[in-house]
């Protein structure tokens, strides 16, 4: 479940959360516990809630932010019950927290594999806001983890209906329906946005159409072309379209060229980690992991640490491998691929 809907929180932003906190000078504790989130240090932010509950600062928001680093450490029925406290503290009017609160725990219901409860919170939602696009794109997310396509579509088509052209939002889509197996329709989607809208596309999006259609080479011309613009995601597009060719090569190159201007995207180090292994270069493929992990703040240190794992297997470092492993499954249990893969180790 984890890698499954991981794209899922990247759409939520803890932005509203962290400007809601201390701007109360009374609140520091809480204020504290925020920024500790914000850097991604989530005991030390339970620590300072605990601090701000015996100062006696906001309690709402002290179990909106209980709920967050819960979150953050995989504890997820544990960040269940603190956004359900922080749900029942309301004084009955309702307010944008109470919104943003209910997003979270509906993640926190797919995190800890229970959709029929997100998308009840989803539900909950639209029936106050039923112009919220990012909830009914979600509640379709929770509908096909539960196997029910046809109301998932529903869902998808009213965001694509009220975002034609926006082809972030179709490829968040599309991404869905391939993690659950639906990957046809998904090209179903790709097709019309080409047929209805292909001569407004920038060279960046008709790129990564052409790439989740499959058509690498017509990816590779257009994403050539968006690679002027210096983006890094018009460089892992590319990079990844001339993989799926099987020009490895090429693709290294990409990545190397971006990362010669900038040494700080940690998904590119990634992904030309993973290339080095399709190119059982597993030396520089553990070497450009361990770049990325040195990037301060790079938002991706669970996907790292596992790869980092990967390549150590396959350099034959079992006992490093199995060292590193009991760490990570001990910070993210609720990667299951991951506990399988620690009892392999133990073998070795």
């Amino acid at each position: 479940m984890n890698r499954k809907i991981r794209y899922i929180l990247a759409i939520l932003s803890l932005s509203v959360f962290l400007t809601a906190c201390g701007e109360n000078e009374d609140e520091l504790h809480l204020s504290e516990g925020m920024g500790a989130i914000e850097r991604m240090e989530y005991e030390s932010a339970l620590e300072a809630f605990a601090q701000a509950e015996e100062a006696g600062e906001n309690e709402r928001l002290i179990k909106r932010g209980q709920g967050l680093a819960y979150m953050g450490l995989t504890r997820y029925e544990d960040a269940v019950n603190a956004f359900l406290e922080c749900l029942s503290l309301s004084d009955g009017v309702v307010q944008d927290v109470d919104f943003d609160v209910n997003y979270y725990l509906a993640t926190a219901y797919l995190k800890m594999g229970n959709p029929a409860m997100a998308e009840s919170t989803f539900d909950a939602i639209l029936g106050l806001r039923k112009n919220e696009m990012d909830a009914y794109y979600l509640r379709g997310v929770a509908r096909l983890e539960q196997d029910n396509y046809t109301k998932a579509k529903e869902d998808f088509d009213v965001v694509i209906a009220k975002y034609p052209k926006d082809c972030d939002k179709l490829i968040d889509i599309v991404d869905a329906l391939n993690q659950n197996g639906y990957g046809e329709i998904g090209k179903d989607y790709l097709n019309r946005m080409l047929t209805d809208y292909g001569n407004r596309l920038s060279d960046y999006d008709l790129g990564r159409v052409y790439y989740y259609l499959g058509e690498y080479a017509q990816a590779c011309r257009y994403l050539e072309t968006a690679k002027g613009e210096g983006s890094a995601d018009a460089c892992l597009y590319l990079g990844k379209s001339y993989e799926a060719t099987g020009d490895y090569n090429y693709a290294i190159s990409v990545y190397n060229d971006y990362l010669v201007k900038d040494t700080t995207n940690a998904s590119v180090y990634n992904q030309m980690g993973l290339c080095k292994i399709k190119m059982s270069d597993y030396q520089g493929a553990l070497e450009a992991f361990q770049s990325a992990m040195q990037i301060e703040d790079n938002g991706m240190m669970q996907t790292l640490a596992f790869n980092e794992i990967v390549a150590y297997e396959h350099l034959g470092e079992f006992k490093q491998a199995s060292v590193l492993m009991e760490n990570y499954v001990r910070t993210y249990p609720d990667d299951t691929e991951a506990a399988r893969e620690y009892d392999f180790l133990k073998t070795r």
